[in-house]
């Protein structure tokens, strides 16, 4: 710009516009009830979210194969890596766990399990560590927390 540069506000405009603010509308060409327009929309966020943690959590890219059958493999073991993501998500509300996939999956990185075989009948014994700063995470290491809920 050069020369004098005068701005200034049409605050009639500005009036006009406030009165649509908080307001957000939607445009379809679908014949569904408006009702069920909003809620697909409301809904958007858990579609954008499971893609946002696909790409970076599960990192389903970038991708490095050349045949069909590998990508199909590839995206398929992400797309399970991502529902067994979402069903623990899951579990811990359900159970009100009050920590997020990232936070327990770090915490569960840090518990020991410890097994040891008698040498005389080859027994199996398996001890799980649970730490004072586990205790939160409990649960999800009994022995009846996994049964179909």
């Amino acid at each position: 710009m050069e020369g004098d540069v005068k701005v200034t506000i049409d605050y009639e405009k500005l009036d006009a516009d406030a009165k649509w603010d908080g307001l957000k509308g939607y445009l379809t060409n679908t014949d569904i009830p408006v009702e069920e327009v909003y809620t697909a929309y409301h809904n958007l966020w858990h579609v954008e979210k499971a893609f946002r943690i696909a790409k970076s959590k599960i990192e389903i890219r970038p991708m490095f194969h050349f045949t069909r059958r590998r990508i199909e493999a590839h995206v398929c073991i992400c797309f399970v890596a991502l529902k067994v993501y979402k069903e623990l998500e899951r579990l811990l509300k359900l159970s009100s766990i009050n920590m997020s996939v990232d936070k327990v999956l770090a915490l569960a990185q840090t518990i020991v399990t410890i097994q040891l075989t008698l040498p005389q009948n080859k027994t199996t014994i398996s001890k799980t560590m649970l730490m004072k700063r586990h205790q939160r995470i409990a649960p999800l290491f009994s022995e009846d927390f996994w049964v179909t809920r």
